[in-house]
C-alpha cells in the first residue's frame, strides 16, 4: 500500500497544476485548453497502467477494466475557479510534508479521489483480480458548469445503470435534492453603475463592486472598503449547495444601496426555507449579480428537497420575483435506502472505518443522478473541516490513504458477482 500511496499522492499534485477552470472554447478543447490536457494527462497514466481508455473529443474519457455488465465510477477533472484568500499556490500541488497534506484547487473536488478510483483499480488489477463486470472509470470535463461532458457522453457511449461517484460524502448518498440555476432580474431607479459580483453560479460570492458614492458611515457600518471610485465587498466562498459555510459579498453592497427591499427577498425569510422533507431543506443562494442600465440580474442557486418538484418551487419563486429566466436543472435523486447498492456500499465504508454510519440525503448534485440507481460515496466525512470550492482546498494523507481502502474494497464488492 505505501508505493501505492506514494504514487497516488505524486500524481494528484501533478494534475492539480492544470488549472482545469472553465475557459473558453478552442479548437479540440470544448472548455479550455488546459482542461482538455488535464483529461489527456489522466488518460495516459491509465493507458501506462494497461487499461483500456477513450477520449471523446476532450468532453470526456472513461478508462475500462473487465467484462461483462456494466459499472460506473463517475468523477470529474474540472474544477471552480481559484478565487481569492490563498495561502498556497492553488494551482502548484504543493505536497506539504509537515502538514501531511497536499494543496490545491481540485484536490478533494474532485481530482484527488478520481485519481484515487484509477490507482485502486491499477491495485486490484495488479493483484489479479478479475472483475465480473466492465468498470467504466468515467471522467468528465464540465460538472461544475452545466453537464455537457455528460450530455456528450450519453451521446457517443452506453451510460452504465448503476455506479457511484466519488464526489460527495460519507458513508453514502441515498438521495439528493434538487437543482435549480434561475435568473432574478429587478428593475431600480439606479445612482449607481456597473454592480458586479460573483464567478459560478454555484459558489458563494465571495467579491462584489459597485461604482457609487463614498459614504463614510455606511462603508464602515457595512465593513466595506473603497477604492478607485468602487465600493468593493470582499466575502468567503463556498458551495453554493451549503451558502451557511460562506459569506456572502452581495448582501452589505445591497444594503449600502438602500435595496433593502431586493435585499430582504434574497437573503431574508422569503418563504422558501419552509421547504423541507427527510432529504434536507430548501437551501437559496445568490451567487452571481449584474447590472444593466436599470436592471440588476442575479444569478441564484437553488436545492430544494427530492421529495419536491421544480414546479411548486418555481411558483414560490414567482411571488419573489416574476422576471424569472431557469439556467440549468437537474431532477432529484432518490434511491431506496435498502436497495442493494446503497447496502454494499454503506457495508464496505461501515467495515474500513469500523463506524456504524447510515444512508444520508444531501444537497450537493453529484454525477450520480446520471445513472438510474447511482450514490455519491464519500470523500467528505462529517466533522472534517470543508474546503471545497473554497481557498486553500487540501486533501490529506489519512484521506488519501483512507481513501484507497474504501475505494478498492468496493469496487471488489460491486464486482465480485456479475
Amino acid at each position: 500500500m505505501d508505493k501505492l500511496f506514494e504514487n497516488a499522492v505524486k500524481t494528484i499534485s501533478e494534475i492539480i497544476k492544470f488549472d482545469s477552470s472553465q475557459k473558453p472554447t478552442e479548437e479540440g478543447a470544448p472548455f479550455g485548453r488546459e482542461t482538455a490536457d488535464c483529461l489527456k494527462y489522466f488518460l495516459r497514466l491509465a493507458e501506462s497502467f494497461g487499461f483500456e481508455t477513450k477520449n471523446y473529443d476532450n468532453y470526456v474519457g472513461e478508462v475500462i477494466f473487465g467484462e461483462g455488465e456494466e459499472l460506473a465510477i463517475l468523477a470529474h477533472l474540472d474544477v471552480v475557479p481559484a478565487g481569492g484568500g490563498w495561502l498556497h499556490d492553488p494551482f502548484g500541488g504543493e505536497i506539504d510534508i509537515g502538514n501531511a497534506r497536499i494543496w490545491g484547487r481540485g484536490a478533494m473536488d474532485d481530482k484527488g479521489p478520481a485519481v484515487v478510483a484509477l490507482y485502486c483499480m491499477k491495485a486490484l488489477k495488479d493483484e489479479g483480480f478479475t472483475p465480473r463486470k466492465k468498470i467504466k472509470l468515467i471522467v468528465g470535463c464540465n460538472e461544475e458548469n452545466g453537464w455537457e461532458c455528460i450530455d456528450y457522453y450519453k451521446k457517443h457511449a452506453h451510460m452504465p445503470d448503476t455506479g457511484f461517484s466519488p464526489d460527495a460524502e460519507f458513508p453514502v448518498i441515498y438521495a439528493e435534492k434538487g437543482i435549480l440555476q434561475v435568473e432574478l432580474a429587478f428593475p431600480v431607479k439606479a445612482n449607481f453603475k456597473n454592480l458586479c459580483g460573483g464567478e459560478r453560479p454555484n459558489m458563494v460570492c465571495d467579491y462584489c463592486t459597485v461604482e457609487a458614492e463614498a459614504d463614510k458611515d455606511k462603508l464602515e457600518k457595512y465593513k466595506l472598503a473603497y477604492e478607485d471610485g468602487k465600493v468593493i465587498s470582499r466575502g468567503k466562498a463556498a458551495h453554493g449547495s451549503t451558502p451557511e459555510l460562506g459569506e456572502n459579498a452581495i448582501q452589505p453592497v445591497l444594503a449600502y444601496l438602500g435595496l433593502d427591499d431586493i435585499k430582504e427577498k434574497l437573503f431574508g425569510d422569503n418563504g422558501l426555507k419552509s421547504f423541507k422533507d427527510e432529504t434536507g431543506r430548501l437551501t437559496f443562494s445568490p451567487n452571481m449579480i449584474r447590472q444593466i442600465n436599470d436592471k440588476i440580474f442575479v444569478t441564484c442557486d437553488i436545492r430544494y428537497p427530492a421529495t419536491y418538484s421544480r414546479e411548486s418551487v418555481l411558483s414560490a419563486l414567482e411571488k419573489l420575483c416574476p422576471d424569472i429566466s431557469v439556467l440549468h436543472e437537474q431532477p432529484p435523486l432518490y434511491n431506496p435506502a435498502d436497495c442493494e447498492l446503497i447496502k454494499t456500499l454503506s457495508k464496505v465504508y461501515n467495515e474500513v472505518t469500523g463506524k456504524d454510519g447510515t444512508p444520508i440525503a444531501i444537497g450537493g448534485g453529484t454525477y450520480a443522478r446520471a445513472l438510474k440507481c447511482g450514490a455519491g460515496f464519500g470523500p467528505e466525512e462529517l466533522g472534517e473541516e470543508n474546503t471545497i470550492h473554497k481557498a486553500n482546498e487540501y486533501i490529506t494523507f489519512e484521506k488519501i490513504r483512507k481513501l484507497l481502502k474504501i475505494y478498492k474494497l468496493a469496487i471488489k464488492r460491486l464486482c465480485e458477482n456479475p
